[in-house]
């Protein structure tokens, strides 16, 4: 009896520490008409916010290049995605939320303005507790983007997508080709991990891209286009992808997928 308790109370806290994390990344304007009331200075302030810590996690690449992402996978990057502090909660019925930022590169290599997504998913099967990473998709062709220019893609269904290979050990191998369409890793207390992210959706966040491009913005207007300016609350993220993965290093010339 008394075991039973106290697994109780442990399941009240972790459903507890999970509201109070998911407020962070589900609360928002588009959660009520009358959020959506709320002054737009604010609201562009949680865009500037995401784009921000995006561009922080780019930069942690280049701190850690033995555990980071292969720089060779980052030069053959056609867009980058990056989804800071994903809750990923679990109570027998799994769950993934996050909110993030995508770049597509264009045709003279350098990078485009970047569009406002979200990533969701569930899970099943034996699985207890709350988590938080940072998630980055890199993307080697058109392929992966397909679907989220029409606003929604699975990634695994729709678009192939596999756990990325890991620091200076998989450039220096002789046989490494990205032929994936999509490489997805996790950030978690400073390390670069593959992820694997099968059945996950990744859709366009509409409301945080009719606030920062205007009413009438849509995805594919924002990535394909070339009449909308980047906005400068996503300046961070742009100079970090230059670091990251500069116009000069791109190698064009890519595998792609047999879809």
């Amino acid at each position: 009896m008394y075991t039973k308790k106290k697994y109780l109370i442990y399941l009240l806290c972790l459903l507890s520490a999970f509201f109070l994390t998911s407020r962070v990344v589900w609360s928002g304007p588009e959660d009520s008409k009358d959020k959506e009331v709320n002054s737009e200075s604010k609201d562009v302030g949680k865009e500037a916010e995401r784009a921000l810590s995006a561009a922080n996690v780019l930069l942690e690449i280049i701190k850690t290049p033995e555990s980071g992402i292969p720089q060779d996978l980052l030069n053959h990057a056609d867009a980058i995605a990056v989804i800071p502090n994903v809750v990923k909660a679990a109570f027998g019925v799994g769950g993934r939320h996050g909110k993030g930022v995508v770049a597509r590169r264009l045709p003279n290599s350098s990078w485009g303005t970047p569009a406002f997504i979200e990533v969701s998913g569930g899970s099943f099967g034996l699985q207890l507790g709350v988590s938080v990473t940072d998630v980055v998709l890199v993307f080697t062709n058109d392929d992966g983007l397909k679907g989220l220019l029409d606003d929604k893609v699975e990634l695994g269904g729709d678009a192939g997508v596999a756990a990325g290979p890991v620091g200076r050990s998989a450039e220096a191998g002789t046989n490494v080709t990205f032929d994936s369409p999509i490489y997805s890793y996790s950030r978690s207390k400073g390390l670069f991990a593959g992820l694997a992210l099968k059945g996950t959706v990744m859709t366009m966040d509409g409301s945080a891209n009719r606030r920062l491009y205007g009413a009438k913005a849509t995805g594919r207007e924002i990535l394909l286009g070339s009449s909308l300016r980047p906005a400068p609350e996503t300046k961070p993220l742009l100079d970090a992808l230059n670091r990251v993965a500069p116009k000069e290093t791109h190698q064009k010339t890519m595998k792609t997928s047999s879809k």
